[in-house]
């Protein structure tokens, strides 16, 4: 462990240096420890059930607790409170190179010595040589991660020498093609070999970010993983919306007792908490039959008892807002929003005449994210809901996690719907039934080789999806927010013919409502045709517009007509990591018109 506090934000405990996360530091490389390790305290505790229910039903258990990451002390007596972090990898290269003329050629060749942390002084230099964690590692997509088994790799199996080992560079790039480790025995090897399946043995099940004694059994191949690289940790981020309790003094009261009410299924149940005399006292002067409605309805609500997916509860939140402009009064500090009068937003003519039914002003909201686990090397894909499935694999975050980190971020947004009679017509189109059919061959095609295959979203998504990343970047340019700081959220609920998408801002650090997007609703045509005016055109077209996903050369097997020129976003705003989208669903592009939502 290093004695050196740093400071980070509360978010970035589970979006970026979240538990089992590779970090550099000045001085030493570690790896984030786990939540047993965490300094927490009782008013840290986030109260939202809904997603404590979540978390419950894809990692099993009770439900949790959520707790937002200890913050900085408050006072100068206040004792500091942290997240653990261990020294790792235990294996290191000399800063400074022998250079030396190559054997081969004329160009440079630089040595390093490769040494164990054992070798090493209490100052943590060699032979008073300062030295660095290597940036080679090796791990598994279940999140184990190891040392590389350095003398095994360069000799032949079985041989016992532990000579002194070098790295040798030749050129400049820092490419694998140019690494080569060395033995003084003689023996050498490329360290590009360590890309080859099956070159670094089976996977050790090592999950150092939870002690040295914490492995487990795994049935997966070693991979070679470089520190620092963006595919060394995949965060696994479930969220929510708060929604608002409606309801009368009974629901109040319900809502207050809600931590002992929690657990009320049935009549029994609540014969049984009742017991309480605080509970008692406060449910006197309501019928039994009464109470355990008020509190299933709660459940309801929150999406407790009920198996629909989140979002859509949301939806339904969301949909049932009453009309009202220039109301910014908020009844409820967690969820504040109206629906826009017609005659405030829309105008005569345009491209969106019958396309949009409603424009929501949410003048306040409140989101609530936790880390519920993650893995290495590869992502694993959230479903249309923003859902993970019950058996996707993931690395733990503790021995036994009875509560996850979280963060509460509180902003506005702009939610639009699409008319439903609208999308079902488009969807009938031959162009565009053509135009999904290639969409999803191109995630047939990336799906080969994975373990867990993802499911095409289907042509609604990839079209409210695309539509969501042309919007961002219409309205940055008025709204006062930076395009980075306005994130999607979409929704498909195709069962009920309801489509629609939230545009909105929201800051762990701060209130995160300066008003300036949601101002934007008034004047969400103007931003619309400035989208698809941006969607038209490419300054990649043609190649942009005539990208098919199933045939990709350069692999980009879940992208239409899109690209970092016309559709792509900040990753912080997208919830698909910049996947499932295609202009030519949007608006007309070069060779494919008739396939647009909004026509010409």
């Amino acid at each position: 462990m290093s004695d050196q506090r740093g400071v980070i934000r509360r978010s970035q405990a589970i979006t970026t240096f979240g538990v089992g996360a590779l970090v550099d530091l000045p001085n030493h490389s570690a790896i984030v420890g786990g939540l047993d390790g965490w300094q927490h305290r009782a008013e840290d505790e986030i109260a939202e059930p809904r997603l404590a229910e979540k978390l419950r039903r894809i990692t099993g258990g009770p439900p949790p607790r959520l707790l937002a990451p200890p913050a900085a002390p408050g006072t100068p007596w206040e004792p500091p409170r942290g997240i653990p972090a261990f020294l790792f990898p235990n294996w290191f290269v000399e800063r400074q190179p022998d250079v030396r003329p190559g054997a081969a050629s004329n160009r440079e060749r630089q040595s390093r010595r490769l040494v164990p942390r054992s070798a090493l002084d209490d100052r943590h230099r060699l032979e008073r040589k300062r030295v660095v964690a290597t940036r080679f590692v090796r791990g598994c997509p279940k999140g184990h991660v190891d040392d590389l088994g350095w003398y095994g790799f360069v000799h032949k199996p079985g041989d016992p020498c532990r000579g002194q080992l070098r790295l040798d560079e030749t050129g400049t790039t820092g490419d694998l093609s140019e690494l080569e480790v060395r033995c003084s025995c003689g023996a050498r090897r490329g360290l590009a070999e360590a890309r080859l399946t099956g070159t670094l043995g089976p996977c050790s099940g090592q999950r150092p970010w939870l002690g040295p004694q914490a492995r487990e059994d795994c049935d997966e191949k070693a991979r070679l993983l470089i520190r620092t690289a963006t595919n060394a940790w995949f965060p696994q981020i479930v969220s929510v919306l708060s929604l608002p309790d409606r309801g009368g003094e009974l629901d109040r009261i319900v809502a207050e007792l809600w931590d002992d009410l929690q657990i009320v299924d049935d009549g029994a149940g609540l014969a049984f908490i009742k017991k309480k005399p605080r509970v008692t006292e406060k449910l006197a002067a309501f019928e039994d039959d009464a109470v355990l409605g008020a509190i299933l309805a709660r459940k309801r609500s929150q999406g407790v008892l009920s198996e629909r997916p989140l979002k859509q509860v949301e939806l339904d939140a969301i949909l049932d807002v009453p009309e009202g402009f220039g109301d910014d009064i908020p009844v409820d500090p967690d969820f504040h929003a109206r629906r826009l009068p017609e005659r405030i937003w829309r105008r005569a003519g345009g491209r969106a005449a019958g396309r949009l039914a409603a424009v929501i002003q949410v003048h306040r909201l409140r989101e609530v994210a936790a880390l519920a686990g993650f893995t290495r090397f590869e992502a694993v894909m959230r479903d249309i809901d923003g859902e993970y499935a019950s058996d996707v694999e993931r690395a733990a975050l503790a021995i036994e996690a009875d509560w996850f980190p979280a963060v509460e971020n509180r902003g506005e947004g702009v939610f639009l719907q699409l008319a439903a009679d609208a999308v079902r017509e488009w969807a009938a189109r031959p162009a565009v039934a053509g135009r999904v059919e290639l969409l999803a061959a191109g995630q047939a095609r990336w799906n080969r080789g994975r373990k867990k295959p993802g499911v095409f979203p289907g042509g609604p998504y990839v079209l409210l999806h695309t539509l969501a990343h042309l919007l961002t970047q219409s309205v940055a340019m008025r709204c006062g927010y930076p395009a980075a700081s306005i994130r999607e959220r979409v929704y498909v609920d195709e069962a009920a013919d309801r489509y629609g998408l939230l545009l909105f801002t929201a800051s762990a650090d701060a209130e995160g409502t300066l008003g300036g997007l949601v101002e934007q609703a008034s004047r969400i045509e103007e931003h619309l045709e400035a989208a698809l005016e941006t969607a038209a055109l490419c300054s990649s077209d043609p190649v942009c517009a005539h990208h098919e996903p199933g045939a990709s050369m350069e692999e980009r097997w879940l992208h239409g007509a899109a690209c970092h020129g016309c559709a792509l976003v900040a990753e912080t705003s997208c919830e698909m990591h910049n996947d499932y989208l295609d202009r030519a669903l949007v608006a007309p592009v070069i060779g494919q018109a008739d396939a647009a939502f909004f026509g010409p």
